[in-house]
């Protein structure tokens, strides 16, 4: 097993598909986070909020990183149908059961990564961000926390985008499919239905990265939403792989 691992290992690493996500999201985290800072310092000026909030709203825009973790699991899973590569991964493999493991452990490991590169960047930008208009991060027990669930929702993302890579069989429509839930469905569900949207996963994530809407889940109920979603999909991507031709 330990070489089956390796070998998607070097995959994940061959390639753009590791670092564009992660680029893409750094850029796209950046400016969220630098909106934030300069909507703070005028705030501040006003004495309408504090250095603590402001630096709170600085850190959480690095959550922007789940989407991209979501995309790079997707990616290490569906381009090999893209390819026409998932037969020969199969039989080098020895078993399908025996792949599906393999990259599930790649999948979560590089969104591990991807958490920590979201984390190192979301303290250096609130730092950064808060000396640009002359001002000092406040750090709190709250922060760590929105740091820790960004840190979190941004490792978990990983082994979804590659469950439903699994799922879908197709590099274009795993990625659009994300893309879709994450950005368009699952916020507009959200504004129309706040009572039972709270249940998807987005938003159930949002509660964990403590974005403070009241309607929002508990933290604890939210991470059991988020590892039901998960364990559903795990069951549905590993049923079809195993039973559906791999071609």
């Amino acid at each position: 097993m330990s070489s089956v691992i390796a070998g998607e290992w070097r995959k994940a690493w061959t390639g753009r598909a590791w670092w564009v996500p992660a680029a893409i999201g750094i850029f796209m985290s950046l400016l969220a986070s630098l909106g934030f800072a300069t909507q703070g310092d005028q705030l501040l000026t006003e004495g309408k909020t504090t250095a603590t909030a402001v630096t709170g709203d600085i850190v959480r825009q690095w959550m922007m990183m789940l989407l991209f973790s979501s995309l790079l699991g997707a990616v290490l899973t569906s381009r090999e149908y893209a390819t026409g590569t998932i037969t020969r991964s199969v039989l080098l493999s020895g078993s399908r059961k025996r792949l599906f493991s393999a990259k599930l452990v790649v999948a979560t490991v590089m969104g591990v990564l991807y958490g920590l590169l979201a984390v190192g960047l979301a303290v250096a930008s609130s730092w950064g961000m808060m000396a640009r208009f002359g001002r000092e991060p406040e750090w709190t027990q709250e922060t760590w926390l929105i740091v820790l669930g960004v840190f979190l929702c941004t490792a978990l993302s990983a082994p979804w985008g590659t469950f439903l890579g699994w799922i879908i069989r197709n590099q274009i429509g795993a990625v659009g499919t994300l893309m879709a839930l994450t950005l368009l469905l699952e916020p507009a569900l959200q504004r129309l239905f706040p009572a039972g949207a709270k249940y998807l996963l987005t938003i159930a994530m949002s509660s964990v990265y403590r974005d403070g809407k009241p309607e929002l889940l508990s933290e604890p109920i939210a991470l059991v939403v988020i590892a039901g979603w998960l364990a559903v999909a795990w069951l549905i991507a590993r049923k079809l792989f195993t039973s559906r031709d791999v071609a």
